[in-house]
């Protein structure tokens, strides 16, 4: 299952789908899966599952130091999956959120079938593009996984028209690293429009997003609200305290479930 299904019961409800990431083995593998499936059960319409990477040039401090901590605890890509699977279960399409080279290094091929045998939908590749990434679309299409790139609103109307996949697109809001912010970028709207011009996929709006407030500002004009950073914080800020993470965790998604319902 894709995560087409997920944007098209949120459009036919007259929302914005909410994303939602977390790094698989943070706090630990099993609280891992205990928040992502809280997630679902409070809003989420798909959950990003981020396979921690020890050069993580595209994410905050916030991303970097839970995949650090996972990391330590020697999370690896087989764990990953494990996630997967646990959080595909729920019914929620769940894709992963990767840099390539660990893909590389496990194997294309392979990696495309565990994901699939996991009961994933596909992968975010943020540092690569469809040019670039034959070989994984070529695995993805033969296992019926969504291929998800990013645009950002330096890339050219030709390299948006090249990015649109399957799936949905990935709009970076801001120019930078990922990290939640307290306003949202003036740069997303007219990114999301110029992505709209080229494709009819969904397109998802992220990095920076942390309350319902600007939920609600993106799902005017965002097929999606994609938040990572500001889940990470909740559990950061209760780490010594797991029920209570997971408490305040189903609190802000509540929120930005509500955010975009608009």
């Amino acid at each position: 299952m894709g995560t087409a299904p997920a944007f098209e019961r949120a459009k036919a409800e007259g929302r914005a789908a909410l994303v939602g990431y977390l790094p698989a083995g943070f706090p630990d593998l099993q609280r891992s899966i205990d928040a992502m499936k809280v997630m679902v059960d409070s809003g989420c319409d798909v959950i990003e599952v981020g396979l921690p990477y020890s050069d993580p040039v595209m994410d905050g401090p916030t991303i970097q130091a839970a995949a650090q901590q996972a990391l330590d605890a020697g999370i690896r890509t087989k764990d990953v999956l494990t996630v997967v699977e646990a959080v595909a279960a729920t019914g929620a399409p769940t894709v992963v959120m990767t840099y390539w080279n660990p893909v590389e290094r496990y194997g294309v091929e392979r990696f495309a079938t565990h994901l699939a045998n996991a009961g994933g939908s596909g992968l975010i590749t943020p540092d690569i593009t469809p040019d670039s990434g034959e070989e994984w679309i070529a695995a993805a299409d033969a296992h019926d996984l969504d291929k998800i790139f990013l645009v950002a609103p330096s890339s050219t109307d030709a390299r948006v028209a090249m990015t649109t996949c399957r799936g949905f697109v990935y709009a970076t809001a801001v120019m930078g690293v990922t990290g939640a912010r307290t306003s949202t970028s003036d740069l997303a709207g007219p990114l999301v429009a110029r992505t709209k011009a080229t494709t009819d996929l969904p397109v998802g709006v992220g990095l920076g997003v942390s309350n319902g407030e600007q939920a609600r500002e993106i799902a005017q004009y965002a097929d999606g609200v994609i938040v990572g950073s500001a889940f990470v914080r909740v559990l950061q800020q209760h780490a010594d305290d797991h029920a209570a993470g997971l408490r305040a965790l189903a609190a802000l998604t509540e929120d930005l479930a509500n955010g975009v319902r608009g």
